[in-house]
Order: structure tokens, then C-alpha cells, then sequence
């Protein structure tokens, strides 16, 4: 049976969309380009394969599609899976498979920490896996990112036969258009490094000041179970808490109260990742 995992906070442990993607990659030796692409859910299909033999029929999966009944049957296929591993996650499907990057980077976050916390170490050949239940000419890889294509051989059989002073004439070539485009590279990465830490502050503070004023609800809610017909500070006290500064409501708040927070999605249902309004 699977271990389970509930926990999916945000830390800073957690991998960049970036080093999850390369993660995905170098697991199954596929060739995603980016986060949505994972919308058809068969990656996660051989991770469960990979994770519990016999679990999954690598044969009913769908490497290569753009239709989105066939992303369903292979999320099927995964929720069949957990079923039989006793897998407590639910899979949304319905959202996974609009391919919208923050759905799909939710659950690819969750997934990769539940196989850390279940995989044993066992060698697994992703590739071969695919060839025994036929499924390499379907597989979503892009071919560059794992074997560039051999140069012609009528343009080799020219090079190896003008001797070597040609080839030496264009390799300071090659090395300069290289070069060029590194600067270039270099400048673009820098760029959207700055931005991707700007953004990450952003929703730090986002999420802090949700769980701000989530707390202030929650500690509403407990008040309003314990209060007593006829009790007539009620009001009172609900207007303290609402009008509570951060720092007041640090002052006011009891153990209890940070306990209640902890748990504080699960009283109204909400996702790990869904944004709350102030």
C-alpha cells in the first residue's frame, strides 16, 4: 500500500517550475517543454508504474494526444491506480485537463512529494517500460531534448575529404554565433529571474495576508459555537476581532487559536493553493 501525503504548504523546499520539469524529465526520460503539458496525465501514469509495479497498464496510456477524452482516460486510468494502492488524493480532472498552469503545478508539487515519501530506490527503465507495452511511438517527448539527429552524410563524407584547414576555418564560426547568442540568453535569464523573484514575494505577502484575515474568520466561527443564548458581549467581541490589527490579534490569540488555524482549510473545503479574498 502507498503512503499518504497530506501536507502541500508552501515552503521553500519546494522546486521551481523549472527543476520540477527537468525532475519529470529525467525520471522518465521524456521531453516536456513546459508544466502544462502534463495535463494528459500519462507522466504520472508511469510514475505509478514505476512507483508500484503491476499497478498500472502502461498499454491503456495515452503518451501522445491533444484530445481531451483521452487525457481523461488516461487520469482514469491514474485514479484506478490509486484506488488500488489505496491512494486517498482526489484528482481533479476537470481542471487538470484545461491544461492551466497553476492547476497542474498544484498537483505536480502534491505528486512529487508523495514519491519522495514512496519511492524505494529501485531501478526503473522509463523508456523500456514503453517499449514492452508499446507505447514508444506515442510517447510525448520532444526528440531534442534527449539525441540530437546525426549531420547528413554526404555534407561529413565533404568535410572528411577537404582535409583539415576547411574545418579549421569554421570552427571560429561556430564558437562566435555561439557566443552571440549566450550574451543573449544570459540577458533573457536574468530578466525572468528577477521577475520570478519579484512574483515570489508577491505571493508570500498575498499569502500572509490571507491567512491573516482567514485566522480573524475562523476565530468568528469558534466564538459563535460557544456562545451562549443571550449573551451580550457577543457583538462585542466580534468587532474586536474584526477591527484587530495584526499585531492585536498576535496579542488576543490563545493556543487555541493558533491550533485552529493549522487546520483552518478544512472547515470550509478550501484547496491548498486557491486564493482567498480579503
Amino acid at each position: 500500500m502507498a503512503v499518504n501525503v497530506y501536507s502541500t504548504n508552501v515552503t521553500t523546499e519546494n522546486l521551481s517550475r523549472h527543476e520540477m520539469l527537468n525532475w519529470v524529465n529525467d525520471c522518465l526520460q521524456l521531453g516536456y517543454s513546459k508544466i502544462e503539458e502534463l495535463c494528459t496525465g500519462a507522466a504520472y501514469c508511469q510514475f505509478m508504474h514505476m512507483l508500484f509495479p503491476g499497478s498500472v497498464m502502461l498499454k491503456k496510456v495515452k503518451f501522445r494526444t491533444n484530445l481531451e477524452h483521452e487525457y481523461i482516460q488516461n487520469f482514469k486510468v491514474l485514479q484506478g491506480s490509486f484506488k488500488k494502492m489505496s491512494v486517498d488524493k482526489i484528482i481533479p480532472i476537470d481542471r487538470l485537463i484545461k491544461g492551466r498552469f497553476q492547476d497542474n503545478f498544484e498537483f505536480l508539487q502534491w505528486f512529487k512529494k508523495f514519491f519522495d515519501a514512496n519511492y524505494a530506490g529501485n531501478h526503473y527503465d522509463p523508456v523500456a517500460a514503453r517499449e514492452d507495452f508499446g507505447a514508444t511511438s506515442s510517447v510525448s517527448a520532444n526528440p531534442d531534448a534527449r539525441a540530437k539527429p546525426a549531420p547528413p552524410a554526404s555534407t561529413t563524407s565533404r568535410k572528411v575529404s577537404s582535409g583539415d584547414a576547411p574545418a579549421s576555418r569554421i570552427q571560429p564560426m561556430k564558437r562566435s554565433n555561439v557566443g552571440a547568442g549566450g550574451a543573449a540568453s544570459e540577458s533573457k535569464l536574468s530578466e525572468l529571474t528577477s521577475q520570478l523573484a519579484e512574483m515570489k514575494l508577491t505571493t508570500e505577502a498575498l499569502e500572509k495576508e490571507r491567512d491573516f484575515y482567514f485566522g480573524k474568520l475562523r476565530d468568528i466561527e469558534v466564538l459563535c459555537q460557544e456562545a451562549q443564548p443571550g449573551d451580550d458581549s457577543l457583538v462585542d467581541k466580534i468587532t474586536q476581532i474584526l477591527y484587530a490589527t495584526e499585531k492585536d490579534q498576535h496579542a488576543v490569540g490563545t493556543a487555541k487559536s493558533r491550533t485552529f488555524r493549522v487546520c483552518a482549510f478544512r472547515p470550509f473545503g478550501k484547496r491548498h493553493g486557491a486564493q482567498d479574498t480579503p
